[in-house]
Formats: structure tokens, C-alpha cells, sequence
């Protein structure tokens, strides 16, 4: 029997089609399941007639492999990820490669990469991007883990990404232990914001604007094909068009209670933890939840009903004009959400020692997976042209970009506001802007009450940073102070 180039543990959605996609490749695979009837459901169907051979024991599926082995999880993140771990290392040797392709925490990467060292062998975290369709046709993949074993799974894993338009393929080493799930969990906080932002600019529309969905559906095609282009606002386009069995809308059918993995709060903590001011998809993720509370939100709609002075009212502005204005906040708001992105990955590798290639790391993303759009292109070139760049909003295209859109911005958030409708992420973005470009923010006073409650200190305008005070605000307290620092 011919020994397979690698391994595949898990066959559900994603499993299967990133199997059919390296045995497309030219690789033979050997694949196995805990549920043997699903190894031998996909070899006899959509795996007939191709190199992929069905195991029916981790034992089995060693066996088949070439040195060194290298085996790709493919199952639920947590738990399920350190049994498979430990059921396969009595199945390896040293030098072999284990790969851990779901959507793990990147902390549990970090933890496993020194543990699967620690055992002679290697281990590799990669993100997968790209849904079902992506996986079998070509997804982007971020590897981080043990750099020793790129070399071998190299071929593999460039070979089955996306590829730009000069061939360049979606996929490159990002970095070490959970570098590249840490990269991974960003983009699915981005993912988090553009979706959110282009669900409340659909609700403004349908709102205020009073559009039905094909309406809304011929806006984001327009808008599709310039600047905006990406795979979000090609999927949105063809949601709205798409109709039910009685000719009408789905999406108006679809109740409005979203679902969550947990990447876009897993990017929320990681913020926090480092203090980055992730505001715009901190709140695409409460959104999320404050729409899967429906019945209160009925209940909310009902107290409310005729005693809130905000409601939509029939729109009497130049609409044409206005759907320009939602265009430019639309993208706005998505340089405000990259922007948040990469001072998130920027902290990151600061604190974990990781040399990320910010250029780079866009370009992976600009094919294959669920944020690729022809924006990226953009930011690849701006850090490009200056790899110091400390915020994607001074890079000198955005700053052009931002200077045009920003009359539209402010008036959509303004519409939006006079109008009841809510605009959690387009409002943050715009507030994060202002914050941004303020010379003088009102933490001075925040400060001073810090100080007055409990000695806690401030810095002075008038002194050298780093230099701290105390005041006796009431006459009552003392001369000591708290100790002056910042989590």
C-alpha cells in the first residue's frame, strides 16, 4: 500500500473538504474519525476513486504515513484537542508533526507547542479560514507553532490555499507556539465587525431609507464592484436577492437572533488583557448577544412603544445622496475595524516575542478566506511602505480615504441616532476616531477624581511624563499615595 503525505484526524465539514482539496493537489492522504462509519461513508463516497486511504485506528493511520508523519486535527477546539494529542503520541516518533487545524484558543497552542516539544516531536497551530467552500477550493491558512517543522508542511499547505492574482499563495509561516491562531482569532474578531457593520448599514437602509431587500441587494452589488468589494458584501448582495418558495424575501423571514463560536469574544478578552481599544468589534460581539435576547427585546419594544421620542420616520432627505453617505461610513468603519485589528496583533507580538509581518499577514487574508476583499490590498501596502506603522489611520491612503468619508459618516450615525435605529459598531468607530484625533481628551478629570478617592496619583501637563502628584482634595487626607500603575 502506498504510504500517504499526511494524516487527517476528524471528518466533519471542514475535515472532508480540506482532504479532497490536498488529494486534488497530488497528495495522498490517510484519513481517520472516532466514528469509524463516517471514515468508511466518505472513502466509499466522495473520496472513491481518489489517494485517500481509510483508517480505522490512530495505530493504523501511523502506519500509513511517510516520515516524517505529520497528522492535521481537525476536530472541536478544547478538550477534544489534548485527548487526540494524547491518543496519538504513543502512535508517533520523534521528529514527527502534529498540526492542530481548528479554531483553538491561541493560550491552549502556546501550552501545547512546549508540550509536544517536550515530547520530541513537533506540533503546529494553524488557522483555516474559509468555510466549507474555501477548505475544498482553497482557504487561507495561518501556521504558527514549532518552526522546524514548516519546511515539511510547506509544500502542503501553500499548494491548497488561496491564491492572490500573481499566484501568490494565502498562506505563510506567521510566527511561533499561537502565532498563528492568535492571528487566526483576530480576523475572526474583524470578521465579527464587518458583519455587524454591514447588518446595521442593511438596517439603516431598510430603517430610514424605508428599502425593501431587493433594493438593498442592487446597493451592495454597486458597491461590490469598487472599493467595498469583498466576499462579505458579495454573500450580502445575494442573501437579500435570495427569495423564498412563495417568491418572497428569506432574509425577512429569518428571525433576528445571532449565533456565536466564541473567536469574537476570545479577541474581546485578548484586548482587554492588553489594553487595546478594540471598541468596534468589542461591540459586533454584544450586538450578538443582545440580539439573541429577543424576548426581552420584545418586551423592551412593547414598554416602549409610543413613550421613546426616537422612531423612524419617512425619509424626506436626497436619498441618492445619502446611500453615498452610507457607502463612505461602511468604509470608514471597516478602517477603523483593521486598524483596531493590527494594534491587536501589534500588542501581541510585543508581549509573546513574535516577529509578525503585518504586510504579510494581509495578504494572507486577501484570498481564501471570509474578510478577502480588495481592501487588503491596501493594507498590505501601507505597512509595506512603512513596516513601523503604529495605526493603519495615519498610513497616508487611509488618512486621504477617511478625510473623504467622513461628512457621510457623521451623518449616517446622526440619521441613525435621530431615528431610534441601532448602530453599536458604526457609532464606536466613529467614536474611536474622535477619540483618536483628540489633542485633549477628558481623562484629566477622570484622573483627578482617581486621585481624590484614592490616592491613586496624575501627571501634570506642566511636568515631565512619568513624573506623578498627589493632592489632599478635602483637607482630611494624608501625604501618602497609592502606588502609580496601569494594569
Amino acid at each position: 500500500m502506498e504510504q500517504a503525505d499526511i494524516g487527517l484526524v476528524g471528518l466533519a465539514v471542514m475535515g472532508e473538504n480540506l482532504v479532497l482539496n490536498m488529494e486534488s493537489k497530488g497528495f495522498s492522504v490517510a484519513v481517520f474519525n472516532r466514528t469509524i462509519y463516517k471514515v468508511e461513508g466518505f472513502v466509499a463516497g466522495r473520496g472513491a476513486g481518489k489517494r485517500i486511504h481509510g483508517c480505522r485506528s490512530l495505530e493504523e493511520l501511523s502506519r500509513s504515513l511517510k516520515l516524517p508523519r505529520k497528522v492535521m486535527i481537525m476536530v472541536k477546539a478544547g478538550d477534544a484537542v489534548d485527548e487526540t494529542i494524547e491518543q496519538l503520541l504513543p502512535c508517533l516518533s520523534p521528529g514527527d508533526i502534529i498540526i492542530d487545524g481548528g479554531n483553538s484558543n491561541y493560550q491552549d497552542t502556546i501550552r501545547r507547542t512546549a508540550y509536544v516539544e517536550g515530547k520530541g516531536l513537533f506540533f503546529v497551530g494553524t488557522g483555516v479560514s474559509g468555510g466549507e467552500e474555501g477548505a475544498l477550493l482553497g482557504p487561507s491558512i495561518m501556521p504558527g507553532g514549532s518552526s522546524a517543522a514548516w519546511p515539511a508542511v510547506r509544500p502542503i499547505f501553500q499548494a491548497i490555499a488561496a491564491k492572490v492574482e500573481d499566484g501568490t499563495p494565502c498562506c505563510d509561516w506567521v510566527g511561533s507556539d499561537g502565532a498563528g491562531h492568535f492571528v487566526k482569532m483576530v480576523h475572526n474578531g474583524i470578521e465579527y465587525g464587518d458583519m455587524q457593520l454591514i447588518c446595521e448599514i442593511y438596517q439603516v437602509m431598510r430603517d430610514v431609507l424605508g428599502l425593501k431587500a431587493d433594493e438593498i441587494s442592487a446597493v451592495f452589488a454597486e458597491w461590490n464592484s469598487g472599493d467595498l468589494g469583498s466576499y462579505l458584501v458579495e454573500i450580502t448582495r445575494d442573501i437579500l436577492a435570495f427569495k423564498d418558495e412563495d417568491g418572497l424575501p428569506l432574509v425577512d423571514k429569518i428571525l433576528d437572533a445571532a449565533g456565536q463560536k466564541g473567536t469574537g469574544k476570545w479577541t474581546g478578552i485578548a484586548a482587554l488583557e492588553g489594553s487595546v481599544p478594540l471598541t468596534l468589534i468589542v461591540e459586533a460581539v454584544f450586538a450578538r448577544c443582545l440580539s439573541a435576547s429577543k424576548d426581552g427585546r420584545l418586551a423592551a419594544a412593547a414598554a416602549y412603544r409610543g413613550a421613546s421620542l426616537a422612531r423612524p420616520a419617512p425619509f424626506k432627505g436626497d436619498r441618492k445622496a445619502f446611500l453615498v453617505a452610507l457607502r463612505d461610513a461602511l468604509y470608514a468603519a471597516k478602517v477603523v475595524s483593521y486598524a483596531q485589528g493590527f494594534l491587536l496583533l501589534r500588542e501581541a507580538a510585543a508581549e509573546h516575542h513574535w516577529e509578525l509581518d503585518y504586510g504579510g499577514i494581509a495578504l494572507l487574508w486577501r484570498g481564501g478566506c471570509i474578510i478577502r476583499s480588495v481592501f487588503l490590498g491596501r493594507i498590505k501596502e501601507a505597512f509595506d511602505a512603512e513596516r513601523g506603522l503604529e495605526n493603519l489611520l495615519l498610513a497616508p491612503y487611509f488618512k486621504d480615504k477617511i478625510a473623504a468619508a467622513e461628512k457621510g459618516w457623521r451623518e449616517v450615525v446622526a440619521a441613525a441616532v435621530v431615528n431610534g435605529v441601532p448602530v453599536p459598531s458604526l457609532s464606536a468607530s466613529l467614536s474611536y476616531f474622535d477619540g483618536l484625533r483628540c489633542e485633549r481628551l477628558s481623562a484629566n478629570l477622570l484622573q483627578g477624581m482617581r486621585d481624590y478617592f484614592g490616592a491613586h496619583t496624575y501627571e501634570r501637563v506642566d511636568a515631565p511624563r512619568g513624573q506623578f502628584f498627589h493632592t489632599n482634595w478635602t483637607g482630611r487626607g494624608g501625604t501618602t499615595a497609592s502606588t502609580s500603575y496601569s494594569v
